[in-house]
């Protein structure tokens, strides 16, 4: 089985390295091709042609082919849709803010948790991604843009914390000052709420930002639109999320789908500023996005901005979500959807 050579910490590929008798230093020379973006092993022209010959023959570099690409009108917001060496299919979502340009990339092919709303789950789960093909998202992104990312935020295909081991790898990859050297500072993950894997990151106080998605106030709603619930409930929840933010010192960011008429209520509103009180913590209230077959609608502007005061008279923080890319669908998970069934269609479907 071929080694997944851009996986590799680079102690990992120094000790590699030295047991192909070559010398230590040619690790530093890879890892710095590899977190350049090169995408095969002769283009390392400072590597002696046998030593490329042997990572050919027992190394891979993995690689994320542009299959589509969506750009909006409004904000030019480009949208991936990016096909994998095995044929699978992720997407990663590009977006440039004031404070720089942030990647929204994929942790999983699909994903196991089933929330209602989200298009992603309902395509159903194939596999976990590697560290190196999360690495390879941003490195297709900025070849195809000409442009250093210098934000990320695992919140696009899957559920980060359920692919734990190879997204903390990611993570320590990504910020390695050798490798792209982007900031963990500069890094937010998503999660629907993995109890245990929270507690666990918070102990390695990596400082990246932890959002949570929460989208209702308690057991009851949720459970409807989270089957995660059932096994974590929220009050589990908030309480690992306070020891983040304690053993952190970071604020955690809530997110919170409006969807009109389940969860959008004053009374909802008032019972999540009563759960969060006193935590470091932020609301980033989302449109729910029109996912077909839901049956769900978003919670129209003036219940939005009741829903902030509410949270804003009890000290909690809100903000409505700036909405990006909206006319090429930015949230993940339908393009991969509609390249399912396309595939499906001539008999190639997974």
């Amino acid at each position: 089985m071929l080694l997944d050579i851009k996986s590799m910490y680079p102690a990992e590929l120094e000790e590699y390295i030295l047991r192909l008798s070559e010398p230590k230093f040619r690790a530093a020379q890879i890892f710095k091709w590899l977190h350049e973006g090169a995408d095969s092993f002769d283009e390392m022209t400072n590597i002696s042609k046998q030593l490329r010959q042997k990572l050919v023959e027992n190394c891979y570099i993995s690689n994320a082919a542009i299959e589509k690409k969506l750009i909006s009108s409004y904000d030019d917001t480009k949208k991936y849709l990016l096909r994998l060496s095995d044929g699978e299919y992720v997407e990663s979502v590009l977006m440039s803010y004031r404070h720089g340009i942030t990647s929204c990339i994929s942790t999983q092919v699909g994903c196991k948790m089933g929330c209602t709303f989200c298009a992603t789950g309902r395509s159903g789960f194939s596999r976990d991604l590697t560290a190196s093909e999360m690495i390879s998202q941003l490195q297709t992104e900025e070849k195809d843009n000409d442009i250093r990312i210098s934000n990320i935020v695992l919140m696009g295909m899957g559920e980060p914390l359920d692919n734990f081991d190879n997204v903390v790898r990611f993570l320590r990859l990504v910020s390695d000052e050798k490798g792209m050297n982007i900031g963990m500072r500069h890094i937010s993950l998503s999660t629907c709420g993995i109890v245990p894997r929270i507690y666990e990151l918070a102990d390695m106080k990596l400082q990246l930002t932890l959002s949570v998605s929460l989208h209702a106030p308690n057991d009851e709603i949720r459970s409807r639109t989270m089957p995660v619930n059932r096994r974590y409930g929220v009050d589990e929840l908030l309480k690992a999320c306070r020891y983040y933010a304690k053993t952190t010192g970071r604020r955690i960011s809530f997110e919170y789908a409006m969807i009109s008429g389940v969860n959008d209520s004053d009374e909802c509103a008032a019972e999540l500023a009563k759960r969060l009180r006193g935590m470091l913590a932020h609301v980033n209230l989302i449109p729910v996005n029109s996912v077909t077959g839901t049956g769900y609608k978003k919670s129209r502007n003036e219940r939005m901005n009741a829903f902030i005061n509410i949270l804003s008279r009890s000290g909690i923080t809100a903000t409505v979500r700036r909405t990006l890319g909206s006319d090429i669908n930015a949230s993940c998970g339908q393009l991969r959807r509609s390249a399912g069934a396309e595939n499906g269609a001539k008999g190639e479907g997974k």
